[in-house]
């Protein structure tokens, strides 16, 4: 009977200790702002959108600026979803 209750106790795990969550530092919405100059070119068609170094070109004004609304709102997320797509067409 002591067998029994003995293996109907939980053996305690290296799982079961509380494990710390690791944050990645995320720089604030004001901080990413400022760290890269921002500029509109308007074309006949369509507008070329500079953050830092990097131009994008879109076909459409109202295209750019979504984009650049996006941008501005979550700058932080925004930049490494281009920062990928840049990566990948390299």
């Amino acid at each position: 009977m002591n067998e029994e209750v003995a293996m109907n106790v939980p053996i305690p795990t290296r799982y079961d200790e509380p494990v710390e969550v690791k944050r990645e530092w995320k720089p604030s919405r004001s901080e990413c702002l400022r760290e890269y100059e921002v500029g509109i070119i308007f074309l006949t068609l369509g507008c070329i959108i500079s953050v830092g170094c990097k131009k994008i070109p879109f076909t459409t004004i109202r295209e750019g600026m979504e984009a650049l609304t996006e941008y501005i709102a979550r700058p932080y997320e925004t930049r490494q979803i281009w920062e990928k797509r840049f990566q990948e067409e390299e």
